[in-house]
């Protein structure tokens, strides 16, 4: 069997996320022999929060309820401190480059673990930085916050994504 993985599926707008939704209630039938027997939808927003707006409608259409797609929605939950600390030290162990203490306290304190800003600081720091990408040099708290004034600084998308949830008032609650 086949799982399909269509990531940031929320970029869909009208027309085309009503046909790929369309698609996907279309297939369902048929499979796992000639259709993906799982198909996962990763984004911001749940399916359930969609609302379609298609030319062919007279109103807006809702998620996943409309099309009986949805079986369940999952969280990618946030990493615990010592989780942060274990994924940061995986960088050490493959590269000899270590984290200072400070630089480590540094992202669980910016992040609180949340998976995508580790990630998206470490690798900054680590890949994108000059002073990281010496592996001789460690990355200390100063390059952590390099690394986060340059993703502020270019409005990275998923921080632009944030702010903007930000303003809905379900999520604001």
């Amino acid at each position: 069997p086949i799982v399909l993985l269509l990531d940031e599926v929320d970029a869909l707008i009208g027309d085309t996320l009503l046909s790929l939704l369309r698609q996907l209630r279309a297939g369902y039938p048929q499979r796992p022999t000639a259709f993906p027997q799982t198909v996962i939808l990763c984004g911001v927003r749940d399916l359930r929060d969609y609302r379609i707006h298609a030319s062919s409608e007279r109103e807006a259409i809702t998620g996943g309820s409309a099309f009986n797609i949805k079986a369940e929605s999952l969280r990618l939950g946030d990493f615990s401190a010592a989780e942060t600390r274990t994924l940061l030290l995986e960088h050490t162990a493959e590269t000899g480059q270590v984290f200072t203490p400070e630089a480590l306290d540094r992202v669980w304190e910016l992040t609180q673990g949340q998976p995508w800003l580790v990630n998206a600081l470490a690798y900054r720091a680590c890949f994108k930085l000059p002073a990281g990408r010496d592996r001789a040099r460690p990355i200390t708290a100063a390059l952590i916050d390099q690394a986060k004034e340059a993703m502020i600084v270019e409005r990275v998308t998923h921080l632009d994504q944030l702010a903007h949830k930000l303003q809905e008032p379900r999520v604001r609650r």
